[in-house]
């Protein structure tokens, strides 16, 4: 992986005329347990400064982990409708012109059965370059956001990455990571009621012995269930929301039931169903670290992937972010 260096913001002085050095466009697709995400991005490159924009975001509500996580395999139907969207995702990325692109799938296709096969399958029906990858390199590709750089480095902090199928918690300290795992606990498993005792004991276990002793922690909340939870809160983009509020959010989503979720929260339906487990997660492991501050940067594994890209892309052509 490709070693980090700073990012910052585009400050652009309106005053006079502007002209970027470089725009470079990227293309990340993140196959995940609850849904398919096509993110297209332009890194614009001034001087010694550089921004991310996201310029497009499309997403498939294909619940690869309702099959995965209860037969063990995807079912043909779900394997046809992700080769069809795959196959769309190339014509926009093809209309698009990124200088490079990367699709990486997580949890769903990593524990199927069929999920190699059907990662070849994609391949030879889309000519996508259709990556499985571990939750370590979830986690390392999503940290490439450089999230660190932005946060209080007299602080420790655990990122908390919630999907469909798996949680991916990772602790760092001074910029610097200290232990990362991935835990089979995720919240179409959690729906389906394939998530036992024994597997959060695990989690509260690791979590309680891998914050750094003494250490003051926040948290980093990452993936879609908690954006919206984010959202729901109310708060401004770089306010953290506290443990108390989001437990008070938790409270709130459990007395209405799934239509009501969507009628009056106007959640949709694949967000509905899974957004109180999502909750639990989140408010369990905060409990479990007394943490009282979560933060919540609003990106996820496409994000991580553009990042990655470009600065193997400014490697590549020797010059600096």
């Amino acid at each position: 992986m490709a070693k980090t260096s700073k990012i910052q913001v585009i400050k652009r002085d309106t005053s006079s005329p502007w002209t970027p050095d470089s725009e470079q466009k990227y293309a990340a697709i993140d196959i995940g347990s609850n849904g398919v995400r096509l993110l297209l991005s332009k890194v614009i490159t001034y001087k010694d400064h550089c921004t991310f924009t996201k310029e497009s975001l499309v997403r498939m509500p294909i619940r690869l982990g309702a099959d995965v996580f209860s037969s063990g395999s995807i079912s043909e139907n779900k394997a046809n409708q992700l080769v069809s969207t795959l196959m769309a995702f190339k014509h926009l990325i093809d209309a698009y012109e990124p200088v490079d692109y990367r699709a990486c799938a997580t949890s769903a296709m990593r524990e199927a059965d069929n999920g190699r096969a059907l990662a070849k399958r994609i391949r030879k029906k889309s000519g996508l370059d259709l990556q499985i990858i571990a939750g370590g390199e979830e986690a390392e590709m999503i940290f490439a956001s450089h999230i660190a750089e932005s946060l209080d480095p007299e602080w420790g902090y655990v990122y908390i990455d919630v999907g469909g199928g798996s949680t991916e918690l990772t602790f760092f300290v001074h910029g610097q990571k200290v232990d990362s795992r991935s835990f089979p606990v995720g919240t179409v498993r959690m729906l389906n009621g394939q998530v036992s005792r024994s597997m959060w004991k695990d989690m509260e276990k690791w979590v309680k012995a891998t914050i750094p002793e003494g250490a003051q922690m926040h948290a980093i909340g990452s993936g879609g269930n908690m954006n919206k939870l984010f959202r729901l809160a109310g708060r401004g983009t770089d306010k953290p929301v506290s443990y108390s509020k989001l437990l008070q959010i938790d409270r709130m989503l459990n007395t209405y039931s799934f239509e009501e979720r969507i009628r009056i929260l106007h959640l949709r339906p694949d967000r509905a169903d899974v957004i109180t487990q999502a909750s639990k997660i989140f408010t369990s492991i905060m409990r479990w670290g007394e943490i009282k501050k979560i933060f919540v940067p609003q990106f996820g594994l496409a994000d991580g992937l553009v990042h990655v890209m470009h600065e193997e892309h400014v490697k590549s052509i020797g010059t600096e972010v």
